[in-house]
């Protein structure tokens, strides 16, 4: 049968796919676009099956808040490199996937890959564009936070860094003052008193075990130990940190300040916790001039 390019054009309207792509797959199909859409997909999918081990540690974090400012939702999508991070189609596909994370029936990575927007599943338009650009592209998590103070804030460091703060008896500036300080300077939770049991047994071992090897007397470690500990737990909680926009006062002072309070929070990084691959340049070299 002869494939035109009215056929090819339209297929690829419809998937996205590559002119070749489209014109083999209408070859296979015989013309039929249906038959065709459905070889593309399953193509898609196959292709997205072989690159799901290959790290992917770049990408974008999302934002989205909603209408009313009582939902706020944080999204992490990665992809292998920083090219494909700024390419308009995998923006797209994040803005999308963002959207979907708003709808009421969207509370696990599984309703969100099944989300559809009509026609197509979040998860066939990863399919699709993983095909398409030749990246692992992997939607890693989302969060909804759901306000119980009188104040939703967000803050957004480059797409890379996302914060979403709740607060109560607070008003915008100082929200996003608490989101931009959240973002710099990492905190693990909002007081000591949310700190793990197990973290916090963990740190006082290795604080007295450094204590015992550095040659004070027995009968002050302990003391010291207390003291390290304390400064660990103002440097992990947000209310022990120095605000970051005026270093003479804790988090907690500031907050205290304004009659504030942090109900919660959360922080993505952009590959957080993934293993990357170490590149080691000087070894590449010499193993390329070995090989030549």
């Amino acid at each position: 049968m002869n494939i035109t390019p009215a056929m090819i054009k339209q297929l690829r309207e419809a998937t996205g796919a590559g002119i070749m792509e489209c014109k083999k797959a209408l070859v296979a199909a015989e013309g039929e676009n249906n038959t065709a859409i459905e070889i593309l997909r399953k193509s898609g999918q196959a292709k997205a099956a072989k690159k799901s081990s290959r790290i992917a540690a770049e990408g974008l974090i999302i934002i989205r808040i909603s209408s009313d400012h009582k939902i706020a939702t944080l999204l992490e999508i990665n992809c292998e490199t920083d090219f494909v991070a700024k390419d308009e189609q995998f923006v797209a596909l994040c803005n999308k996937v963002a959207d979907a994370t708003l709808d009421d029936t969207v509370n696990t990575i599984e309703d969100l890959m099944d989300f559809t927007d009509g026609s197509t599943t979040i998860k066939d338009m990863q399919s699709a564009l993983i095909a398409k650009l030749g990246e692992n592209i992997q939607i890693r998590r989302f969060n909804k936070l759901h306000r119980s103070g009188d104040v939703l804030a967000s803050y957004s460091h480059g797409n890379r860094i996302g914060v979403l703060v709740d607060m109560q008896n607070a008003d915008a500036t100082l929200a996003k003052d608490i989101a931009m300080h959240i973002a710099a300077c990492k905190p693990l939770c909002i007081s000591a008193q949310q700190v793990g049991a197990t973290l916090l047994a963990k740190e006082k071992e290795i604080l007295t075990e450094q204590t015992k090897h550095s040659g004070k007397p027995e009968h002050i470690i302990d003391k010291i130990v207390a003291g390290r500990l304390k400064k660990y737990l103002n440097e992990i909680t947000l209310l022990g940190q120095s605000f970051i926009k005026d270093t003479d006062q804790s988090v907690e002072q500031l907050l205290k300040e304004h009659s504030s309070s942090v109900q919660s929070f959360i922080r993505y990084e952009i590959g957080e916790g993934i293993a990357r691959e170490q590149e080691n340049f000087a070894e590449e070299v010499m193993a390329q001039a070995g090989q030549s």
